[in-house]
């Protein structure tokens, strides 16, 4: 058993701020790495304005995509080091932070080529700050990058690790977030709990995190189906994905967020949304005793409720014979994400898993 987690985390209001005189100090210059939705939830004015009041330079790099691919890596790699960047700050959902996190490894290895990012190697990088403004994603404490790779038609996660120094998080930047972005990321987050607690590699201390973790959830889950949201509710969210977060970096994630990559690579289906059609059938498969627990955790008297819940939430995946499978028979010969999973997979309960999102 280990725990590792080497994140300084700051988890209050106006932390950005108040904690400026440390974060700011690592390094000359720094490359901020975003998109244009940080502009309007006042994020990319809050770590500017730090920025300027502590005297450290920076650029800014705010044309991050969804699902950000090699090619966009590469062309923050390029800015970071014409301008002479020594340390990178992502801000935004999973789509910046991982682009922040890839961005940093390629400009320490600046002799590198864009392959070097899927090969096995060193993994020195820029130190990264990460500033998140979702609630899923978990980017901001773990060590993985999830990039889309356009010539294998899929997104797949670095075999690099790389931790932020800093992560920062202030519920106020969800306060103004589309009810759609709420959902789909908190989505995420459950699935890394549940992802994390049915996983070969869980220990006592990611079942801590999961264990406190899920209950953080469940007290929040029902604004996902409501309206409006407040301040508070939103630092509980936020507080739920960064415990995600810390699970799932100590264990990986398994067959949902596997089979997920192919939905949002041929469809674009939100990250989020594209787990959570998995969740139900990925906890059919787990052993009686641990789904129960699973599941109490979570506030779910039972799998049909969970079921219901999940599809009343997200809706169900349109069936797509084609792509189902293809994403079965990538996921078989995807051997990361199949020795995470503790019981024996095969291709007919991944169809199985397929068929309960539908």
């Amino acid at each position: 058993m280990y725990f590792y987690m080497p994140t300084k985390v700051y988890s209050e209001r106006d932390c950005v701020k108040k904690y400026a005189h440390q974060w700011t100090a690592l390094g000359q210059k720094a490359l901020i790495v975003t998109g244009k939705s940080s502009e309007q939830n006042g994020a990319r004015k809050d770590v500017t304005d730090a920025l300027r009041e502590n005297g450290t330079d920076f650029v800014i790099f705010d044309e991050t995509e969804q699902n950000p691919s090699v090619e966009l890596v590469m062309k923050v790699r390029e800015i970071g080091l014409r301008e002479n960047a020594d340390f990178v700050i992502g801000i935004g959902g999973g789509s910046p932070m991982d682009a922040a996190k890839a961005a940093a490894l390629m400009i320490a290895q600046a002799d590198k080529d864009a392959e070097f990012l899927y090969e096995k190697g060193a993994d020195d990088a820029l130190p990264v700050v990460e500033v998140p403004t979702t609630c899923g994603t978990g980017s901001e404490v773990t060590p993985y990058a999830i990039l889309t790779v356009h010539e294998r038609h899929i997104k797949s996660s670095l075999p690099h690790k790389i931790y932020p120094v800093y992560a920062l998080l202030d519920g106020k930047y969800l306060t103004g977030a589309k009810k759609e972005i709420l959902v789909n990321t908190a989505v995420d987050a459950l699935g890394h709990f549940i992802e994390s607690y049915v996983n070969t590699n869980a220990t006592p201390f990611s079942h801590m995190l999961c264990e406190y973790g899920m209950g953080v959830w469940n007290s929040n889950k029902k604004l996902l189906i409501g309206a409006g949201i407040t301040p508070e509710e939103c630092d509980s969210l936020l507080l739920a994905s960064a415990l995600a977060g810390m699970a799932i970096a100590h264990t990986g994630t398994a067959l949902p967020h596997g089979l997920s990559y192919y939905l949002t690579y041929e469809k674009g289906i939100p990250h989020g949304k594209a787990v959570g059609y998995f969740l139900p059938g990925y906890l059919s498969e787990a052993r009686p005793l641990m789904r129960k627990r699973v599941l109490a955790l979570a506030g779910f008297p039972d799998m049909q409720y969970f079921t219901a819940f999940i599809h009343n939430l997200i809706g169900t995946m349109e069936p797509d014979e084609e792509l189902i499978t293809k994403a079965v028979r990538g996921l078989m010969s995807n051997e990361d994400k199949l020795r995470n999973v503790p019981y024996p997979v095969t291709e007919d309960m991944l169809y199985h898993i397929c068929s309960m999102a539908q």
